[in-house]
């Protein structure tokens, strides 16, 4: 099997984001009088607000969803984004596969706005061959949406030679879901296990050692 696309997700992936969503979302949740311990937020970060949210509070009707959605890109974009680095050989990794030939997307439970921002920070406009973001799915990770509809953008490239890399176990269940096969990284700061019990194929400490790996990775066989 020869890798032709590989689908990148973002945060905790390719962007040193995570433990500022767990801050953002604290915020959010703060405000409607609910208090979690980090760690609980931590372990539902990789979903978009359409799955994060019914599993911490579930008797949020959609309204409430939406409104604590919005406060959390709100928060995220006054407080965070701005200060979000990639990690170390992000750019390099993207860069890397595209001079294979490889085709790059990027598929993200972020926003768009957020996207488009992450694309400018990993310098990556030239290397994408794709993106989906949340606003393109009616369902973010663990559905399959994202990867659904990023197969969509690439036209006669058959999922079992498609790759995903990614930080969560939503992420590595969301590819199953298509068919797919998932690379983790542990920048994210899931354990192993989790990684695991979803189907992980190969585990990284990050995106730099995957490259520095990347022959004989499940990106490069």
């Amino acid at each position: 099997m020869q890798i032709t696309a590989i689908l990148f997700d973002i945060d905790g992936t390719l962007v040193d984001t995570n433990d500022m969503h767990v801050l953002a979302w604290e915020e959010v949740f703060a405000g409607v009088g609910a208090t979690f311990d980090r760690q609980v937020i931590h372990d539902q970060i990789g979903k978009g607000t359409d799955m994060l949210v019914p599993t911490l509070l579930p008797d949020a009707d959609e309204d409430q969803q939406d409104a604590l959605g919005e406060a959390h890109g709100e928060i995220f974009k006054a407080k965070y984004l701005d200060t979000a680095k990639p990690f170390a050989q992000a750019h390099a990794l993207l860069a890397h596969a595209h001079g294979l030939g490889q085709k790059v997307v990027l598929a993200s439970s972020a926003s768009e706005s957020e996207l488009e921002q992450y694309i400018d920070l990993l310098d990556a406009r030239d290397l994408i061959a794709a993106t989906t973001s949340s606003d393109d799915v009616e369902k973010t990770k663990p559905a399959p949406d994202i990867f659904a509809t990023a197969l969509k953008k690439l036209p006669g490239i058959d999922p079992g030679n498609v790759i995903v890399v990614g930080d969560t176990p939503y992420d590595i269940e969301a590819a199953a879901k298509c068919g797919i096969a998932a690379v983790a990284v542990r920048s994210g700061k899931f354990e192993d296990a989790q990684l695991q019990s979803a189907g992980a194929v190969a585990i990284y400490d990050d995106v730099a050692a995957l490259l520095a790996g990347y022959a004989t990775s499940p990106l490069g066989r």
